[in-house]
This record gives C-alpha cells, sequence and structure tokens, in this order.
C-alpha cells in the first residue's frame, strides 16, 4: 500500500537472452570461416566443400561444446584436420576430351606456378607435427596472431613462439621444398666412400715373397 502523492517504481525486467543456435552461428561467422577454408586450398568450391564438412562436423557436437566462445576455434581446427585427411588420400581425376582448351593468355604470375609453389608448401606442412603444423595455420594462413593462435589452441604464448620457429627452421632446410618452389630437382645425397681393404698382414707378404 503507497501513500497519497507516491510513486511506485516501475518494475524492471532482466532482458531475455537468446541462445545461440547453430543456424545463426553460420550466418555471423560464416565468410569469416569461408576465408579460413579458402586459404588451406586455392579452388572456391573446394573451400566451399571444406567448410560445409567442417561444419558438419560442428553440428553433431554442437550440444557437447559449452563454450560458445570457442566455437571459431572449434570449426578451424576441423578444417585443417580435413584438409590434412584429403591430402593424404589425394587423388589425381583425369578427363577425357576430344580437344584441349586454349586458355586466353593473363598478364601477371602463372596461376599454374602459383597453384604448385602452394601445393609444395603444404606437402613439407604435412611432415611437421600436427600442432607445428596448426600453429603455422592460424598464424600465416588465418593470420592470427600469437596471443589468438595461444587462445585457440589452449597453450601459452611461449608454446606458439617456441612451436612456430621451430617449424619454420624445419620448411627453410626443407631440401625438396627448396627444390619444388625453384622447379629443380632435390639435391642427390652425396655418395658414401668405399669401404678401403684391410692392409697384408706381414705373414702374407713373406709368403708371397
Amino acid at each position: 500500500m503507497t501513500t497519497p502523492g507516491t510513486v511506485r517504481p516501475a518494475r524492471t525486467t532482466s532482458p531475455t537472452v537468446t541462445p545461440l543456435t547453430f543456424t545463426s552461428y553460420v550466418q555471423a561467422r560464416g565468410p569469416v570461416l569461408l576465408r579460413t577454408a579458402r586459404s588451406l586450398t586455392a579452388d572456391p568450391c573446394d573451400a566451399e566443400d571444406l567448410l560445409q564438412t567442417a561444419l558438419t562436423k560442428t553440428y553433431l557436437a554442437w550440444e557437447r561444446i559449452e563454450d560458445h566462445r570457442a566455437l571459431d576455434g572449434y570449426v578451424r581446427k576441423a578444417l585443417l584436420n580435413t584438409r590434412t585427411s584429403q591430402w593424404r588420400k589425394r587423388r589425381v581425376d583425369e578427363f577425357a576430351c576430344d580437344e584441349l582448351p586454349e586458355p586466353e593468355p593473363l598478364e601477371g604470375p602463372d596461376p599454374a606456378e602459383a597453384q604448385a609453389v602452394r601445393d609444395a608448401m603444404w606437402r613439407a606442412m604435412l611432415k611437421l607435427p600436427a600442432r607445428q603444423r596448426a600453429m603455422v595455420v592460424l598464424r600465416y594462413y588465418e593470420d592470427l596472431s600469437e596471443a589468438q593462435t595461444a587462445a585457440v589452441l589452449d597453450v601459452s604464448v611461449g608454446t606458439v613462439k617456441s612451436a612456430v620457429s621451430r617449424a619454420l627452421v624445419k620448411l627453410r632446410q626443407d631440401p625438396q621444398l627448396a627444390a619444388d618452389v625453384r622447379g629443380e630437382a632435390p639435391p642427390r645425397p652425396a655418395p658414401r666412400p668405399a669401404p678401403r681393404s684391410p692392409a697384408p698382414e706381414p705373414a702374407a707378404e713373406l709368403a708371397a715373397a
């Protein structure tokens, strides 16, 4: 009961928080995730298929992902793992045709050469341990900072720095990668010297005399 002349304070209602759904997440983050997929493959169609596969895995695990702030990291891991699996199972499909199309010459770098360099780089990346490969992809393909990479993979920034540094050293010292980028044959290992025959024993020399 209120006395005359007093104003009853209005009731305040807490704003309702709409739960994040899978559909709303894909609509909001789809373009960013597609850019990540395109950094892993040069073919736009392959990138879309790669993203669809990763999103399917995310949808199946949706109820188990409690922290929705970690969704981007989950999808990026799915993209990386799926792409790695595709490279391991990669096949070359051949198509027969009566005439080979003659593409019009384009100015600038040769697309085939650029693709060959990207393929060579990814083959070298597959030789890296899984954690180092994931960090290199996030740092240089996805262009994340060291702190962001550490947050996605749930490691320290120092771990990211040391792992990426070791990975870059391995890539620089990869002779196959250097040969593929220059279009040269990989260096052959130096031949081993022939074993020397043992010197004759004194008794054998006297008998021969």
